[in-house]
């Protein structure tokens, strides 16, 4: 069965194998692209004539909004996403396309501003039946594991 068979999002109840796991693979794969994403940054500095090293935390973070909204508007999954093979679906039970990912993107961007929103989304996912941080209860979205007919 696919999530298209379902739908909207697959429900967590009756199709449980979309959900499992995803927890704990969000995580390493938040893990990887922030690594990524740091390597990434590195690799721009001396592009820079190593000016980027006075406003480092700025390009970071700018590195990392484009890198996540690129690679979540492609196949709506992040490369370490794709490595731990989860993705994104919006409320209809679509992958991003480059709107939601780009709303996706500041509203995670926002929530990791903050410690408060970045507490409750962690939170949230671990207690909501679906997975959902913050910005996917906004939203409406989720990460499943990746269908293996793709």
């Amino acid at each position: 069965m696919t999530y298209t068979d379902v739908q909207m999002t697959p429900d967590p109840e009756r199709h449980a194998g979309f959900y499992e796991g995803v927890l704990t693979k969000r995580l390493l794969a938040w893990i990887f692209d922030l690594v990524l994403i740091g390597i990434l940054t590195a690799l721009i500095v001396p592009f820079t004539a190593f000016t980027a090293l006075f406003f480092l935390p700025v390009l970071f973070l700018t590195v990392g909004f484009v890198y996540r909204w690129v690679t979540l508007t492609g196949r709506s999954a992040t490369w370490g996403m794709r490595l731990m093979n989860i993705e994104f679906l919006d409320r209809q039970g679509q992958r991003f396309d480059a709107g939601t990912a780009l709303i996706w993107t500041v509203g995670y961007s926002l929530s990791m501003a903050f410690m408060l929103p970045q507490i409750l989304s962690v939170g949230l996912m671990m207690i909501s039946s679906r997975g959902q941080g913050l910005t996917d209860h906004v939203l409406g979205t989720v990460a499943i594991n990746s269908p293996a007919q793709r």
